[in-house]
């Protein structure tokens, strides 16, 4: 039986329940994303997945990896952001950190890595992004920034209506900090300053959103997204006009929205 959340709310278009905990959280959106998963199996042979990284998306994904009735040769993931010229074997690499707490632990179908080291920028943010409007996704999971971000979306950057679905970006050091933070830089002047990320569209593009937002370090963010202006000043704050997305949050991400 699915978990039960302590609250359900509507902001606009974008449903929101919130939970006890991380913990709790984790597994209600595991059931939600291993659900639309399975259905998407069901009624096309494949599921085209986009998976978030960082701190907040642990729970779920170690959730997710041990869902059942998941048939996962037939799924294929992509992810959402890389670090421009990362060295190799970093272990703040986004792909190191998906195979690490999910990819590695299921027989996946095909992981397709955003491109941190490309020979040719351009040509690889043109190529993924054929590669993404070649398999449309049936499910992003996604979080929010503590700035806002979706993605490497960052308020200074960020556009709604973004021509393009793959393109290379600065850091807001908002961001950079917030990597900081959760431990994967041991000090600001190593993290990079540019990465390659997926745009707002291409991630509403997918048939279903789940944001996955825990923790009290995000509950600004929260609120601005949810009780704020819809602005690229906060980006998340266009999930109200995403009908596909619910937001996931426990009770210290949802303490600053009454």
């Amino acid at each position: 039986m699915p978990l039960k959340p302590l609250r359900e709310m509507t902001y606009d278009q974008l449903a929101v329940s919130v939970y006890a905990d991380n913990q709790a959280l984790g597994q209600a959106a595991a059931e939600a994303a291993a659900a639309t998963i399975r259905q998407a199996i069901a009624e096309k042979g494949v599921a085209n997945v986009i998976l978030a990284t960082g701190n907040s998306q642990l729970t779920t994904l170690h959730a997710l990896r041990e869902m059942p009735g998941i048939h996962w040769p037939a799924v294929n993931v992509f992810h959402m952001d890389e670090y421009l010229d990362l060295p190799p074997g970093h272990p703040a690499s986004f792909p190191l950190f998906l195979r690490h707490h999910i990819l590695g632990h299921v027989p996946l179908g095909a992981f397709y890595p955003v491109p941190g080291r490309p020979a040719n920028v351009e040509a690889a943010c043109r190529g993924y992004e054929l590669l993404l409007r070649a398999h449309p996704a049936d499910l992003c999971c996604l979080g929010i920034g503590e700035n806002g971000h979706l993605a490497f979306n960052d308020p200074p950057v960020a556009d709604f209506n973004d021509p393009v679905w793959v393109k290379v970006v600065p850091l807001d050091e908002a961001s950079r900090r917030q990597q900081v933070g959760e431990g994967h830089f041991a000090s600001l002047a190593t993290v990079p300053t540019h990465a390659l990320t997926l745009t707002i569209p291409a991630l509403r593009a997918a048939k279903k959103m789940l944001c996955i937002v825990p923790e009290k370090r995000k509950a600004e963010a929260v609120r601005k997204t949810l009780l704020g202006p819809i602005s690229t000043a906060c980006p998340a704050s266009i999930l109200r006009q995403t009908p596909q997305c619910h937001l996931f949050l426990d009770r210290d991400s949802a303490s600053e929205i009454g």
